[in-house]
C-alpha cells in the first residue's frame, strides 16, 4: 500500500503552478489535524496496511514545523504498519532546508527529498516566481547529504524562453555537480488558472516554442544518459536504480489512499478525489465526512489509465494485461495501429510488452491517445 499526504500550502505562487494550495498559512495546524483525522477514518480504505511508500507533497511540505510533521508521522504509525525500509519522501523548496530543520526531517523518518531547484539561473529563477536563489539550491543539497539524507531527487523545468540551449546545458552540469540520485525534469507548461495562463491570454508572453522544447527534451536525454541516468519515466532519471518508488506505483497502477484537500485515492475499480477547498475540506472533516467525488472505472478507463501511465515509463505496457482489462477487445482494435506506430519508430514490442523507442517519448501522449478505448 502507498499513502500520498497532500499540504496545501506555499509560501508564494510560482508564475506556471496549478496545483491546489493556499499562501494563507493562518489555519495551517487546523489543516494537519484534520489530515490526521482523514487517515484514521479511512484507514481501512485498501485491505492492506502495511505501507511502503509514504509521500508528502504539495503545496510545499517543507512548511511543516517539527510537531506538525511528528503529529502525522505519529498517526500514520498509529494506523498502519510501516515497512521498517518504506521509501518516505517529502518535497521541500531550498529556501526552507535550514540545516535544522533538515535534522528535523531526519529525525521524523523522513529518508528521501524532493527538493523542487527548477533552475539555477537567477532571472530563470525571477521568471518562475521562485523565492529561492541559485546559492540556496546548491548548499540545502549538501547540507542534507551531511545530515543524512542522502537520497535525494532533484526537479528541473526546461523550456524557459532563452536564446539558446547554454542556460539549460548549464543547469545540467550543476545537477551532476550535486551528485544527486534523481532528477526529475519537466517541460514547462502555461496552465489555464495560473499568472502564466493570465498573461498569455492578454499576449504578455508568447506561448511554449514546440520545437524548442523538444530539442531541449533531447538534450536532458543524451545530457542524463551519459553521465549514468536511466530514463525510467519520461520526466524521471534515475542513477543506481534509485527510482521513485511512490511515484512508479502510480505508473504502475498500484493501490494508494490519498489525504488532504485535492487528495486522489485509487483501490482498482475506482478513483477518489478530494475537494480542493481548505474551508470545504476542514468542514466536511469536522463531521467526519471524506469530501471526495468518486469515479467508477470502466473496462476502457481502466486500459486507458494503463496506456497513459504505462507507455511513459521503460516497464512499458503488456498486452495480455490490455486484453485482459478489454476483455480481448484493446488487440483486435489497435493492431493497425500498433503496427503503423511502430513502421514510424515511435513503439516496438518487446516479449509481448508495448515500449516507446527514443523518438516515440517525443510523442508519448499521442501515442497513448491514439491506442485508447472507446
Amino acid at each position: 500500500m502507498h499513502l500520498y499526504v497532500h499540504i496545501p500550502f506555499c509560501r508564494q505562487a510560482c508564475h506556471y503552478c496549478d496545483f491546489h494550495f493556499s499562501t494563507n498559512t493562518k489555519n495551517k495546524r487546523a489543516i494537519v489535524e484534520a489530515i490526521a483525522r482523514e487517515i484514521v477514518i479511512r484507514r481501512n480504505y485498501l485491505p492492506s496496511k502495511e505501507l511502503e511508500t509514504i509521500y508528502f507533497g504539495g503545496g510545499t511540505p517543507s512548511l511543516l514545523d517539527e510537531e506538525e510533521l511528528s503529529f502525522l508521522m505519529d498517526t500514520i504509525h498509529t494506523h498502519f504498519q510501516v515497512n521498517t525500509d518504506a521509501e518516505i519522501t517529502l518535497e521541500a523548496n531550498p529556501d526552507d532546508l535550514s540545516r535544522e530543520k533538515l535534522i528535523q526531517f531526519y529525525k521524523a523518518g523522513i529518508n528521501r527529498l524532493s527538493i523542487g531547484i527548477q533552475s539555477f539561473h537567477e532571472p530563470h529563477l525571477k521568471h518562475l516566481n521562485r523565492i529561492h536563489d541559485s546559492y540556496e539550491a546548491r548548499n540545502c543539497v549538501k547540507l542534507a547529504q551531511e545530515v543524512g539524507i542522502t537520497n535525494i531527487s532533484i526537479d528541473l523545468i526546461y523550456s524557459i524562453p532563452a536564446p539558446d540551449h547554454t542556460i539549460l546545458q548549464s543547469d545540467i552540469q550543476k545537477a551532476f555537480e550535486l551528485d544527486v540520485a534523481h532528477i526529475s525534469a519537466y517541460c514547462l507548461t502555461i496552465e489555464p488558472q495560473t499568472a502564466f495562463g493570465s498573461w498569455l491570454k492578454k499576449k504578455k508572453i508568447k506561448p511554449i516554442d514546440e520545437e524548442f522544447a523538444a530539442q531541449q527534451f533531447e538534450i536532458l536525454m543524451d545530457g542524463l544518459a551519459s553521465n549514468g541516468y536511466e530514463q525510467y519515466e519520461i520526466s524521471n532519471f534515475a542513477r543506481n536504480g534509485k527510482y521513485s518508488h511512490h511515484n512508479s506505483s502510480y505508473w504502475k497502477q498500484h493501490h494508494y489512499l490519498g489525504v488532504g484537500p485535492s487528495a486522489h485515492s485509487y483501490n482498482g475499480m475506482s478513483r477518489e478525489y478530494n475537494v480542493s477547498n481548505n474551508a470545504q475540506y476542514l468542514a466536511a472533516i469536522e463531521q467526519d465526512k471524506i469530501p471526495s467525488t468518486i469515479e467508477i472505472l470502466s473496462p476502457a478507463d481502466q486500459v486507458n489509465e494503463y496506456l497513459l501511465t504505462g507507455l511513459r515509463t521503460k516497464w512499458g505496457c503488456e498486452i495480455s494485461t490490455l486484453n485482459t482489462l478489454s476483455d480481448n477487445q484493446f488487440e483486435l482494435q489497435n493492431r493497425a495501429e500498433i503496427s503503423m506506430m511502430a513502421q514510424k519508430g515511435w513503439l516496438f514490442i518487446d516479449n509481448g510488452t508495448i515500449l516507446l523507442t527514443q523518438a516515440g517519448k517525443l510523442f508519448a501522449d499521442r501515442v497513448a491517445s491514439d491506442l485508447f478505448l472507446d
